[in-house]
Protein backbone atom coordinates (compact mmCIF):
# COMPACT_ATOMS: atom_id res chain seq x y z
CA UNK A 1 0.00 0.00 0.00
CA UNK A 2 1.48 3.19 -0.98
CA UNK A 3 0.33 6.67 -0.76
CA UNK A 4 -0.82 8.47 -3.62
CA UNK A 5 -1.04 11.54 -2.05
CA UNK A 6 -4.39 14.50 -2.17
CA UNK A 7 -6.24 14.92 -4.35
CA UNK A 8 -9.43 17.37 -3.49
CA UNK A 9 -9.54 19.54 -0.09
CA UNK A 10 -13.25 21.30 0.14
CA UNK A 11 -13.00 23.51 2.84
CA UNK A 12 -16.48 25.16 4.53
CA UNK A 13 -16.42 27.66 7.63
CA UNK A 14 -18.71 28.15 10.05
CA UNK A 15 -17.97 31.68 11.34
CA UNK A 16 -20.69 31.83 14.43
CA UNK A 17 -18.46 29.35 16.07
CA UNK A 18 -14.81 29.68 14.49
CA UNK A 19 -14.54 26.15 12.79
CA UNK A 20 -12.67 25.08 9.70
CA UNK A 21 -14.41 21.89 8.05
CA UNK A 22 -12.51 20.13 5.14
CA UNK A 23 -13.03 17.41 3.27
CA UNK A 24 -9.98 15.22 2.31
CA UNK A 25 -10.13 13.43 -0.98
CA UNK A 26 -6.83 11.22 -1.00
CA UNK A 27 -6.02 8.42 -2.83
CA UNK A 28 -4.22 5.24 -2.17
CA UNK A 29 -1.80 2.66 -4.63
CA UNK A 30 -2.52 -0.65 -3.59
CA UNK A 31 -0.21 -3.29 -5.28
CA UNK A 32 -1.12 -7.23 -6.03
CA UNK A 33 2.18 -9.39 -6.80
CA UNK A 34 0.47 -12.20 -5.88
CA UNK A 35 -1.22 -14.63 -8.75
CA UNK A 36 -4.45 -14.49 -6.78
CA UNK A 37 -7.28 -12.09 -6.24
CA UNK A 38 -6.93 -9.93 -3.48
CA UNK A 39 -10.03 -8.18 -1.43
CA UNK A 40 -10.00 -4.59 0.29
CA UNK A 41 -12.00 -5.49 3.46
CA UNK A 42 -11.97 -2.35 4.52
CA UNK A 43 -9.79 1.03 5.02
CA UNK A 44 -9.78 3.02 7.84
CA UNK A 45 -8.52 6.57 7.93
CA UNK A 46 -7.85 8.74 10.82
CA UNK A 47 -6.69 12.59 10.32
CA UNK A 48 -4.91 14.41 13.13
CA UNK A 49 -4.18 18.03 13.67
CA UNK A 50 -1.35 18.61 16.33
CA UNK A 51 -1.36 15.40 17.92
CA UNK A 52 -5.38 15.47 18.02
CA UNK A 53 -7.98 13.28 16.45
CA UNK A 54 -10.07 15.89 13.97
CA UNK A 55 -11.62 13.26 11.66
CA UNK A 56 -11.96 9.27 11.02
CA UNK A 57 -13.37 7.62 8.55
CA UNK A 58 -13.86 4.14 8.23
CA UNK A 59 -15.04 2.00 4.89
CA UNK A 60 -16.02 -1.77 4.04
CA UNK A 61 -16.34 -3.76 1.06
CA UNK A 62 -13.79 -1.45 -0.50
CA UNK A 63 -12.32 -3.27 -3.79
CA UNK A 64 -11.11 -5.95 -5.09
CA UNK A 65 -7.52 -6.33 -7.10
CA UNK A 66 -7.13 -8.83 -9.91
CA UNK A 67 -3.77 -10.78 -10.06
CA UNK A 68 -0.61 -9.05 -10.45
CA UNK A 69 -2.00 -5.84 -10.70
CA UNK A 70 -2.35 -2.32 -8.92
CA UNK A 71 -5.25 -0.28 -7.96
CA UNK A 72 -6.28 3.33 -7.19
CA UNK A 73 -8.51 3.95 -4.41
CA UNK A 74 -10.09 7.05 -3.12
CA UNK A 75 -11.82 7.90 0.07
CA UNK A 76 -12.84 11.26 1.92
CA UNK A 77 -12.26 11.58 5.19
CA UNK A 78 -14.12 15.00 6.84
CA UNK A 79 -12.06 16.70 9.35
CA UNK A 80 -13.21 19.74 11.59
CA UNK A 81 -11.22 21.80 13.39
CA UNK A 82 -13.13 24.12 16.15
CA UNK A 83 -12.32 24.13 19.48
CA UNK A 84 -9.51 24.08 20.94
CA UNK A 85 -8.49 25.16 17.87
CA UNK A 86 -10.75 28.27 16.49
CA UNK A 87 -7.22 29.66 16.18
CA UNK A 88 -7.08 28.07 12.82
CA UNK A 89 -10.22 29.40 11.69
CA UNK A 90 -8.71 33.07 11.92
CA UNK A 91 -5.41 31.79 10.67
CA UNK A 92 -7.48 30.30 7.28
CA UNK A 93 -9.89 33.08 6.63
CA UNK A 94 -7.17 36.30 7.55
CA UNK A 95 -7.10 37.97 3.70
CA UNK A 96 -3.54 39.46 4.60
CA UNK A 97 -1.78 36.39 4.08
CA UNK A 98 -1.05 34.32 0.82
CA UNK A 99 -0.76 31.25 1.83
CA UNK A 100 -2.79 29.34 4.49
CA UNK A 101 -1.20 25.79 4.56
CA UNK A 102 -2.04 23.87 7.31
CA UNK A 103 0.40 20.51 8.17
CA UNK A 104 -2.04 17.08 9.13
CA UNK A 105 -0.84 13.72 9.64
CA UNK A 106 -3.32 10.94 8.12
CA UNK A 107 -2.88 7.46 9.61
CA UNK A 108 -4.61 4.88 7.50
CA UNK A 109 -4.81 1.05 7.40
CA UNK A 110 -6.18 -1.23 5.07
CA UNK A 111 -7.35 -4.73 5.63
CA UNK A 112 -6.63 -7.11 3.04
CA UNK A 113 -7.86 -10.93 2.25
CA UNK A 114 -7.08 -13.43 0.10
CA UNK A 115 -7.21 -17.17 -0.09
CA UNK A 116 -8.55 -17.24 3.73
CA UNK A 117 -5.80 -15.14 5.09
CA UNK A 118 -6.11 -11.55 6.41
CA UNK A 119 -3.62 -9.16 6.22
CA UNK A 120 -3.20 -5.17 7.63
CA UNK A 121 -0.75 -2.52 6.08
CA UNK A 122 -1.14 0.85 7.76
CA UNK A 123 0.40 4.10 6.13
CA UNK A 124 1.27 7.57 8.27
CA UNK A 125 1.89 10.57 5.67
CA UNK A 126 2.11 13.65 6.70
CA UNK A 127 0.77 16.58 4.40
CA UNK A 128 0.51 20.26 3.43
CA UNK A 129 -3.31 21.64 3.15
CA UNK A 130 -4.83 24.77 1.85
CA UNK A 131 -7.38 25.48 4.24
CA UNK A 132 -8.24 28.96 2.88
CA UNK A 133 -10.31 27.48 -0.29
CA UNK A 134 -11.01 24.48 -2.28
CA UNK A 135 -8.11 22.76 -3.97
CA UNK A 136 -7.69 19.62 -6.62
CA UNK A 137 -4.33 18.26 -7.07
CA UNK A 138 -3.56 19.27 -11.07
CA UNK A 139 -1.57 16.73 -12.92
CA UNK A 140 1.65 17.74 -15.10
CA UNK A 141 0.95 17.03 -19.20
CA UNK A 142 2.08 14.07 -20.16
CA UNK A 143 5.67 14.06 -21.43
CA UNK A 144 6.41 13.93 -25.17
CA UNK A 145 7.26 10.40 -26.73
CA UNK A 146 10.44 12.30 -27.93
CA UNK A 147 11.62 13.10 -24.29
CA UNK A 148 14.54 10.54 -22.96
CA UNK A 149 14.10 8.33 -20.79
CA UNK A 150 16.82 9.89 -18.58
CA UNK A 151 14.40 13.26 -18.84
CA UNK A 152 11.28 11.32 -17.83
CA UNK A 153 12.64 10.46 -14.98
CA UNK A 154 13.69 13.65 -13.64
CA UNK A 155 10.54 14.63 -14.14
CA UNK A 156 8.97 12.45 -11.81
CA UNK A 157 11.50 13.12 -9.52
CA UNK A 158 11.02 16.53 -9.14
Amino acid sequence: VDDDGIKVVQVWFDKKNSVVVLAITATLRIRNSNFYSVTVTSLTSQVQYMNTVVGTQQITNVSSIQPLSDKLVNFTVKAELGSPFSYVYFFCTFPKVKVHNIVIFMRTSVKLSYIGHVMQSALETYHYVDCSTNSTLTQDPPLSPSSTRGAAKAKLES
